[in-house]
């Protein structure tokens, strides 16, 4: 825990910052701002979030709306999925190596039918927790994966092995041409990044360093708009802003090394892909933290 101040527009929340699920501190400002009405994230029917971890990890294979899965490149996915009662989206990003293996970098819970697209795709043989908060679907993926290696940043590792004692290193993942997975500089090893070379260029996959999303209506758009600082267009959230950069040289001067002129497209974990730009976005956004 960590005490933080978000400016809204309307009022300066001092807010009891909650490392290890960032929604919660936007619901602590939503409650400050309409003077304690309740916002609160809960499984879906049927859920079950795996015992002693409330909003970490479902226990079971959950599946939540989602859309179908879109092909990117030769060696490339993404499929964007629904979160329980939030308007946030969440993307699961496939990379294959060389050796035709997958790499799935945020994994999500899928129906029966597109679970088998994926296997057809090639043997899953890494699960990417990209950084501590994104471990919803880990267990569940495990069971039906045991063989697959976890992988995290060295600052997730805590929060990752809470859900999955097996977690190992980046550096687990083995040489390949094309995709290759390292830490967010200005981090502390909280976030990883994984680039995918393919004909056409660069792809740089990203959890929440960056946000891509679109203005929303209602409280929670209110709340994403005005409170957590997450939506309208290419930009870093206030909640990553407080919890998750923590040398904002070193994370500016990562993001314009990835802005090269062979990256199309910026993939993250929520919502909308980086496409119009995406190095000049990139560059765009290291500006707003220097």
């Amino acid at each position: 825990m960590a005490n933080g101040t978000i400016r809204t527009g309307h009022h300066d929340v001092l807010l009891r910052l909650d490392d290890d699920d960032p929604v919660e501190t936007g619901i602590q400002a939503l409650r400050v701002c309409l003077r304690h009405r309740r916002h609160r994230v809960a499984p879906p029917t049927g859920g079950r979030y795996r015992t002693g971890m409330a909003k970490a990890s479902y226990e079971t294979w959950t599946v939540l709306p989602h859309g179908p899965i879109e092909p990117l490149e030769d060696n490339l996915w993404r499929v964007e999925g629904s979160l329980p009662n939030m308007p946030l989206k969440r993307v699961m990003t496939v990379a294959r190596l060389g050796s035709g293996d997958l790499v799935v970098h945020n994994p999500v819970a899928l129906d029966a039918s597109a679970m088998s697209a994926v296997d057809a795709l090639g043997r899953v043989a890494y699960l990417v927790v990209p950084n501590g908060w994104h471990r919803l679907d880990l267990h569940a993926f495990h069971v039906r994966y045991p063989n697959a290696k976890v992988l995290a940043p060295p600052g997730s590792h805590e929060k990752v092995a809470a859900v999955e004692p097996s977690v190992v290193d980046l550096t687990a993942l083995p040489d390949d041409p094309n995709v290759s997975l390292s830490v967010v500089d200005g981090t502390k090893g909280l976030e990883a990044v994984m680039t995918v070379k393919a004909q056409d260029g660069v792809s740089a996959v990203f959890a929440d360093a960056v946000f891509n999303m679109p203005h929303l209506q209602g409280v929670q758009g209110f709340v994403l708009r005005h409170v957590t600082g997450s939506s309208g267009g290419p930009r870093v959230s206030r909640v990553a802003r407080l919890l998750l950069i923590k040398d904002k040289a070193a994370f500016a001067a990562h993001l314009e090394r990835l802005a090269t002129p062979d990256l199309r497209r910026v993939i993250l974990a929520h919502h909308e892909t980086i496409t119009d730009d995406p190095a000049g976005a990139l560059r765009r956004v290291a500006a707003t933290v220097r």
